[in-house]
């Protein structure tokens, strides 16, 4: 009875640094992050798209100026990542939604539809940015 109330406990060392440089995640590990990240970032630009919409939508003065505030390079190039932001995120959860209906769930398999995702989201922002710039 004594030995179960004595635990062990395990050191918890996960840095940034760590899960960058240190620990190896397989392919399907950085799916899954890039599509919290994309997650992320699409629920916060969300308030500056909506905003551009307003704009837009009020008067045509406001209208010429989101479209000259939207020929600055750094903006096409933050489009450019929401844009990744948004493909990443479709096609990762299209694989999430496969995986729940236990699809793809060996490890051959996920590795595929990890390839195949990251594939696809790169080749849709490459289409969809070649139609922003």
């Amino acid at each position: 009875m004594a030995n179960a109330t004595i635990h062990k406990q395990r050191p918890k060392y996960l840095s940034l640094q760590a899960i960058l440089f240190e620990i190896r995640l397989p392919l399907a590990g950085w799916v899954s992050i890039l599509h919290r990240v994309s997650g992320v970032l699409l629920f916060f630009s969300g308030i500056w798209l909506l905003f551009l919409l307003d704009r837009s939508l009020s008067a045509e003065a406001g209208f010429r100026a989101i479209q000259h505030y939207l020929s600055f390079t750094l903006v096409k190039l933050s489009l450019l990542v929401l844009v990744w932001a948004y493909c990443h995120h479709f096609c990762a959860g299209i694989r999430f939604l496969l995986l729940d209906l236990h699809k793809g769930v060996d490890k051959v398999s996920a590795r595929r539809s990890g390839i195949v995702v990251l594939v696809a989201s790169l080749l849709l922002t490459a289409f969809f940015g070649a139609k922003l710039w």
